[in-house]
């Protein structure tokens, strides 16, 4: 797998990419914008995954991922950045960004990210198509609808919205939830599901579903209808 790495501390992105090759990945790394915008608009480097920090020099690695996206260039993205307000992670997982790691952090954490975003999750290997109540998730599209509403979600939200569509109507623990999709320690990615729990809610709203995420407290999460919508 053959990995873009645009990170301007070039101690930070020289330790990323040793413990990336010691893992078998290729990684064409640099440390600034202008560089790292011709890296990944070229689609001749043919990559699979891009680690791009958000606070790049000359060009910002927004704007990057922008570019990309408005190319049609649709590999999975982690933005690595000190901005860690909720508001910053809404607006770069809205502009192209498919996760969020906030620095300082651990590498081997980055490396969870990665494999789970390039993994193909079990559910594209059995269906086409999960649905519940109006609710949609078309596999090959990585596409929620919703009646006439659709839209795309990134990666990490597909994989979620996914394991809650398998089990409708069923209490999903975060432990269980954080295992299927991260793979790692629950204390590590606790906060991290609770701001995807707040995407996807926001996802349902946009398209229109009578379908909520509701929190059980002490509990975890499950999805269902909205009380006095179901027949």
């Amino acid at each position: 797998m053959k990995i873009l790495l645009l990170e301007d501390d070039k101690y930070l992105c020289g330790n990323i990419k040793q413990q990336l090759t010691k893992e078998g990945y290729i990684v064409d790394a640099c440390n600034d914008g202008e560089e790292g915008f011709l890296l990944a608009l070229d689609q001749g480097n043919s990559y699979d995954l891009a680690v791009i920090d958000r606070m790049l020099p000359v060009i910002d690695g927004l704007a990057i991922i922008k570019a990309m996206r408005n190319k049609k260039i649709q590999i999975p993205v982690i933005i690595i950045t000190g901005m860690s307000e909720l508001q910053d992670k809404i607006e770069g997982l809205d502009n192209g960004a498919d996760d969020y790691l906030t620095k300082p952090f651990h590498i081997s954490e980055l490396s969870a990210r990665i494999r789970a975003l390039t993994r193909r999750p079990a559910i594209m290997a059995r269906q086409n198509c999960l649905t519940y109540h109006d609710l949609s998730l078309d596999i090959s599209k990585r596409q929620l609808e919703c009646r006439n509403n659709h839209l795309v979600l990134t990666p990490t939200e597909f994989h979620l919205m996914g394991i809650f569509l398998e089990k409708p109507e069923i209490v999903l623990t975060r432990e269980q939830l954080i295992q299927k999709v991260w793979e790692t320690d629950a204390d590590v990615e606790s906060k991290n599901l609770d701001n995807y729990i707040y995407f996807l809610r926001k996802r349902l709203r946009t398209v229109g579903s009578e379908c909520v995420l509701a929190s059980i407290y002490g509990s975890g999460f499950i999805l269902e209808v909205k009380h006095g919508t179901k027949p």
